[in-house]
């Protein structure tokens, strides 16, 4: 029975997002259970299951390594059913507009039936090679889409209480304040975790140039970036102590690729740690793309017009001269200026013009498919016991991820003093 309601940039996208939280469970699977399993199961003859887990792997030096590649193979099995999925899903919402809330069932048994059909590929070259490469671009792309989830985030988190310190304000003159000292608070705490980091990181990787630069070029970026916020009217405080966290999560990501045993002492162990942040950035990401109220509008690239807003809030002020708290902190300087309502466009409610858009979401999840698969193996590294197969493969991903996180901090700091520099452009 065909749905009665209009399709929309979103439809389909909380489905989607299940899905790969069903492929990254997969993926988890796959490492630590049947990879092993299938390496120590001892069969009489050959058998295409375990040739094709065990291809590429059992050249290593020991039983640990091999294990470890086997279950590395089964993380881009899944990755790979995932990216391929969501690539032809998003090829598909670009050529029918319905396509991303359509046949939902069927989908997730095609994916299931994709991914058992991928166990029976031979690991190399399709998953320990080809896969993992398009891997890291893949994950690589999902860092610069990060910046943009994280700063929304804080955007939002700041306007939050920004609004609620309004409306606090609108009852008791100086009730606000405890909203904006909360959102100091907030901000002082995640510079205080990036310096904590820093300091961390000079310690225990700072032993070799490289990783002394790494480090200091993260410091000096972040300072940067909260002084050319802290001078001017863009961005928010909020916003920079955050990009500065995950800059420096990133460093941290880059450091311990490092494959000098002089700059990284924890060569050959496994990054629990680095596992866990990777994992809590994916579901951050899943979280924001599949019911952040603003993903549709950052994935459809369109602005929401009059007709979708309220036309009144209890907590709105009457005018645009009522009592409301500005400053830096609030990334609200009192210029007073009210939104114009746009006109025009009252046709075709039912049906959102921007459904095409919907495709993006695809992508960005394809994207997140590369990044939880060189999460869970360290960027394509076979390590364990404190032996590393590859070491080579580390240092090409050290400076995948440092070129990345430079990137993106570089772009932060254009997004601050380029409206500056230029002040007769719209950089909205």
């Amino acid at each position: 029975k065909p749905s009665s309601v209009a399709p929309g940039a979103s439809s389909g996208r909380k489905r989607s997002v299940l899905l790969l939280i069903l492929a990254i469970g997969i993926a988890f699977c796959f490492q630590y259970w049947v990879g092993p399993t299938i390496v120590n199961f001892n069969a009489p003859v050959d058998n295409i299951l375990s040739d094709a887990w065990l291809s590429g792997c059992t050249d290593l030096e020991t039983q640990e390594l091999i294990e470890r590649c086997a279950g590395n193979a089964g993380v881009y099995r899944s990755s790979f059913s995932a990216l391929v999925f969501f690539l032809l899903a998003g090829i598909a919402a670009a050529c029918k507009r319905t396509a991303n809330r359509e046949a939902w069932p069927a989908k997730y048994v095609l994916f299931l039936f994709l991914v058992a059909g991928m166990c029976f590929v031979p690991n190399d070259p399709l998953f320990l090679t080809v896969q993992m490469n398009i891997a890291r671009v893949g994950g690589v792309i999902f860092i610069l889409f990060q910046q943009i989830v994280f700063v929304d985030i804080a955007m939002n988190w700041n306007d939050s209480w920004v609004e609620k310190s309004n409306a606090a304000e609108e009852e008791e003159t100086g009730s606000g304040q405890k909203w904006l000292y909360a959102i100091l608070v907030s901000a002082v705490s995640l510079f205080l975790v990036s310096f904590i980091g820093w300091v961390l990181l000079f310690v225990y990787f700072g032993n070799c140039p490289t990783n002394t630069a790494f480090i200091t070029v993260t410091v000096l970026f972040s300072i940067m970036i909260t002084m050319a916020q802290l001078s001017g009217e863009e961005g928010s405080l909020l916003s920079s102590a955050t990009i500065s966290a995950y800059a420096t999560m990133l460093c941290y990501s880059a450091v311990t690729k490092n494959d000098d045993e002089q700059c990284n002492p924890f060569l050959g162990e496994d990054d629990v740690l680095g596992i866990i942040i990777g994992v809590g950035l994916t579901v951050v990401t899943l979280g924001y793309a599949g019911w952040s109220a603003t993903a549709d509008e950052k994935l459809s690239a369109r602005r929401e017009s009059s007709e979708d807003q309220p036309s009144s809030s209890p907590l709105a002020p009457t005018t645009p001269e009522a009592s409301r708290v500005t400053g830096i902190v609030t990334n609200d300087y009192g210029t007073g200026e009210v939104p114009e309502e746009e006109g025009g466009q009252e046709g075709h409610k039912d049906v959102p013009t921007n459904f095409s858009n919907s495709w993006k979401l695809n992508f960005v999840l394809a994207s997140v498919s590369c990044w939880f698969a060189m999460s869970l193996t360290g960027w394509g590294s076979i390590q364990t016991g404190g032996n590393v197969a590859d070491p080579l493969v580390g240092q090409a991903s050290m400076w995948m991820i440092v070129g990345s996180q430079w990137f993106v901090l570089t772009l932060y700091l254009w997004t601050l003093v380029a409206p500056r520099l230029f002040p007769d452009r719209d950089f909205s």
